[in-house]
This record gives C-alpha cells, sequence and structure tokens, in this order.
C-alpha cells in the first residue's frame, strides 16, 4: 500500500477541521424563551346558563263592578305604591243604589219596631186570657219576618257601599304600572275588562334551565355539603350578566327548583332571586347566570398562549434544565381567574414555554428565561367564573 507524502496528509486533516469549524459556526443559537411553573391553587368551577327575568308578582288590573270609566289618576308607566287611586267608574249609579238600598232599611226597621210593639202587646194580654196562643203565635211570626228583612235590607245597605268602594279602583302592589289600555268614556265590564298591569320590581326573579348532567352533579355536590338541591334550588349563590357591559355582574341566590324534570327537553326549570333596588333589572330581561358547578379543589392553571395544538391535540411544552423542550398532551378544562385549567396531563411541578412558541423547533434547544405568574391573571373575565365555551377537551 502506498504511503501518502505528509504534505498531502496535513492538507487533509487541515480540511477536515475548517469544516468541522464551518459546522459549529453555522449552528442556530439558542432560542430565547419565557418559561414559568404553572399557577396550583383552590378553585371552584362555575357553569352559564342563559335566561331570562320575570316579575315575582304581576297582576292585571280589572274592575269588580261594571260603568263608564270617568277618571284616571296615574302616567303611564309610572311607580305606583300599593293603595294609590288608578281609576274611578262613574259612581251615579251606584249612589243612588245605595240610596234606595238604605231607604228599604229605613222602611224594613220601622216594620221591625212596628211587630215587636204588636208582638209584647199580645204577649202581655195572653197571660190575662185575652188574646189566644194562635194569634199571639202571629204575632211572633210577623216579628221574626221583620227581622229578617232588617238583615236583608242592611246586606243589601253593605252590597251598595262595597260597590261604591268598587268604583275606585286603588294598586293592589307597588311596582311599575303598564300604560292604560282603556280611555275615559269607555264601558267597563266587571271582571273582565283588564284596564291595566302592575309588574314589582324588587326583588326580581331569574328562571333558567338546567340538563340533566349537570343537575346530577350538583345534586351529588349537594349531598356532599349536606344539603339537597331540590330544598329552594339549593341556596347557591350566582351571579348575573346583562348584555350592558358596562354593569357589574348582579350577585343574588338560588331560591326554587321544580319538582321534576321535563320528560321533552331533559332541563329542569331553576329560579335564582336578585336584589333590585336600582331597578336597573326589568323583566323580560335577556341574562347569563353563573353557578357554582364544583366544591372546591386544587387546580393546575396555565396561560392560553402556552398552550399549542399537534394535530388534533392540545399541548404544552416543558423544558428541563438543559433547555430540552419536551411536548405534553394535556386535557384542557374551563377558564378561571385568567388561565386556562388544565384537567389531566400535568402535576404541577413541570416548568412550561409561556410566551415564544414560535420558536421552538423540534430538535432545537431553547435558552429559556424563568418568570414567576401571578396568581390571577389579568383579565377582562371575572375571577373564579368558568368560560362558557371551556368545555372539557
Amino acid at each position: 500500500m502506498p504511503v501518502l507524502p505528509r504534505s498531502i496528509l496535513f492538507s487533509c486533516v487541515l480540511a477536515v477541521i475548517s469544516g468541522a469549524q464551518a459546522l459549529a459556526q453555522s449552528a442556530p443559537p439558542a432560542a430565547p424563551v419565557t418559561v414559568a411553573k404553572p399557577v396550583v391553587r383552590d378553585v371552584i368551577d362555575s357553569d352559564e346558563f342563559i335566561g331570562r327575568f320575570q316579575a315575582v308578582d304581576e297582576v292585571s288590573v280589572r274592575s269588580r263592578v261594571g260603568g263608564y270609566l270617568q277618571e284616571v289618576h296615574f302616567k303611564d308607566g309610572t311607580m305606583v305604591k300599593q293603595g294609590d287611586l288608578l281609576f274611578v267608574i262613574d259612581q251615579r249609579p251606584f249612589i243612588t243604589t245605595l240610596n234606595e238600598s238604605t231607604a228599604s232599611l229605613e222602611v224594613a226597621k220601622s216594620s221591625l219596631t212596628l211587630a215587636d210593639a204588636q208582638f209584647k202587646r199580645t204577649e202581655s194580654l195572653s197571660t190575662t186570657g185575652s188574646q189566644s196562643a194562635s194569634t199571639l203565635d202571629d204575632r211572633r211570626r210577623d216579628l221574626l219576618s221583620a227581622q229578617a228583612n232588617v238583615r236583608g235590607a242592611q246586606a243589601a245597605v253593605d252590597r251598595a257601599n262595597l260597590d261604591m268602594d268598587f268604583t275606585k279602583i286603588t294598586a293592589p302592589l307597588s311596582g311599575r304600572i303598564d300604560r292604560r289600555l282603556i280611555s275615559v268614556g269607555n264601558l267597563v265590564q266587571a271582571d273582565q275588562t283588564i284596564l291595566t298591569t302592575i309588574v314589582s320590581l324588587d326583588p326580581i326573579d331569574f328562571y333558567f334551565d338546567v340538563d340533566e348532567r349537570r343537575l346530577l352533579s350538583y345534586a351529588d355536590q349537594a349531598r356532599k355539603n349536606g344539603s339537597a338541591l331540590q330544598q329552594g334550588g339549593g341556596g347557591l349563590d350566582v351571579t348575573v350578566t346583562i348584555a350592558d357591559s358596562k354593569q357589574k355582574p348582579f350577585k343574588g341566590k338560588l331560591d326554587f327548583a321544580e319538582n321534576r324534570v321535563d320528560n321533552q327537553t331533559g332541563t329542569i326549570r331553576v329560579r335564582a332571586t336578585f336584589p333590585n333596588p336600582n331597578l336597573i333589572l326589568q323583566p323580560g330581561l335577556f341574562g347569563r347566570v353563573q353557578v357554582q358547578g364544583s366544591n372546591s379543589y386544587k387546580a393546575i392553571l396555565v396561560p392560553d398562549e402556552a398552550i399549542g395544538s399537534d394535530q388534533n391535540q392540545r399541548v404544552v411544552y416543558t423544558v428541563d434544565t438543559a433547555g430540552n423542550v419536551t411536548p405534553k398532551s394535556v386535557r384542557l378544562g374551563p377558564k378561571l381567574y385568567g388561565y386556562r385549567v388544565i384537567r389531566d396531563g400535568m402535576t404541577g411541578d413541570e416548568t412550561i414555554i409561556v410566551n415564544g412558541l414560535i420558536r421552538v423547533r423540534p430538535g432545537v434547544k431553547v435558552a429559556p428565561q424563568l418568570i414567576q405568574l401571578p396568581q390571577e391573571a389579568t383579565s377582562d373575565e371575572p375571577p373564579a367564573q368558568a368560560d362558557a365555551q371551556g368545555t372539557d377537551q
């Protein structure tokens, strides 16, 4: 085998060394990323439902007597108090009836006075034998008949007075009154014609439907807490938000649940009551209610920015001390405190990439910069309220 000259061998060694140096110089530097430990804290899941407000009390105002409407004593849409005068029916026919019944009462009383005097006279004479027993019985019958006539005439007077009172229609409850549904001069049919409506506003109810799955979960939660969901709706604290984003969530309590599940929809109707001193909430208003969906538990929370996708899976990227990146498949839960709950796939001790996922490549090391996540991230969502779209994935 021929031996290469030393000059050629030296040139080959130099070439290999130069190639290795060039390769080393062309290797990219470690990508800088921000890493942090996930937040681990006690949380309570919340479920969101939609529903509408409804007045606690609502009355259709009708007249108990018939007649022509004479007066209206309120302005449309104003607040009224219980007992306020609203309408007046023409009283003249009722005054005439009252006078007539009063006169009949006076006649009955005079007849009673005469019958009483005749009975006493006959009773006195019957003791001496001047009057027969049958005559005494006739006078007793006349006396009893006169007494009954007085009671009947008195009832007619009482009825006429009652009808007179009914010509003045007052508010049966305090609340906001609707517009008048009939104008002055129109005929009002007793117990039929609706004159207006009144709804109470403070407090106000909110009705919504709960599906079977969540109902069973709430029932299990209530049993663990030593209470019963069916008794007063569980008495859980709830919050409701309305379309006006400037309004803070309103706080209330569950106080009622229906006694059966609708077999057509598979839901049960639940009611929450909210104080409404400023009268902001109105009957028929749409709202989203947040209900406590679980007992307190330890949850692993990560920012949404730290969650990536790998085909149909959601992943987070963990980093070891050498800068090596490892993806971890996770199952997501609702959004709480500005973070996303991790249902499965993490222990809470990992160091994850929270910023710079776009620079992560397979086989490429990173230069981690460790930060500490706050217990509550800045978020437009209220604390401890579940994201309506944050169902398990």
